[in-house]
């Protein structure tokens, strides 16, 4: 949702039940949700929570639903998986149109020594060793041509799996 478009998570998971879905469970305080949902087209869910979210936040952003099985593939076939250390300078786009996400890889020349930018079917993966916002390519992801997308650091990816995990365990 990025800095300017914080939810309050109590609000928004309530949002999230009073639209059907169960189970949910928010992380942070970005609009980063795990839920049970009958419905089985994740673009109607992205559809249905992106127009509930304008309507009772005042709040327009991309909303991007990914399956847990979706997600899954994000992180198993991340092709430059960070060290630890490194979560914070690692960032996955996110988007509900794999052509959105084809679309980054125009901004390959904007890649800088040291960094490693990858697009694939699942998601867009950009290691920036100098930090997210000394990368040009970065601001450009998180900014305008990011704009179909949603980005988050490694570390938040691997605590919505963690989630998604203990979901399934049950």
């Amino acid at each position: 949702m990025g800095k300017g478009n914080r939810l309050p998570m109590a609000d928004f998971r309530a949002m999230l039940e009073r639209l059907g879905h169960s189970d949910v469970k928010t992380l942070l305080n970005s609009g980063n949700a795990v839920f049970t949902s009958s419905s089985r087209s994740t673009r109607k869910l992205a559809v249905d929570i992106a127009a509930a979210t304008e309507e009772q936040f005042d709040v327009s952003t991309p909303v991007v639903v990914k399956s847990a099985q979706e997600f899954a593939a994000v992180v198993t076939f991340n092709p430059i998986v960070p060290p630890e250390s490194e979560h914070s300078r690692f960032l996955v786009a996110f988007a509900m149109d794999a052509a959105k996400l084809k679309e980054l890889g125009a901004l390959r020349s904007l890649i800088a020594p040291g960094e490693r930018f990858v697009v694939t079917d699942h998601a867009a993966y950009l290691h920036c060793a100098g930090g997210l916002l000394d990368s040009k390519l970065g601001v450009a992801i998180l900014g305008k041509a990011g704009r179909y997308v949603t980005t988050r650091n490694w570390g938040t990816v691997m605590k919505i799996a963690a989630l998604l995990e203990q979901g399934s365990a049950q």
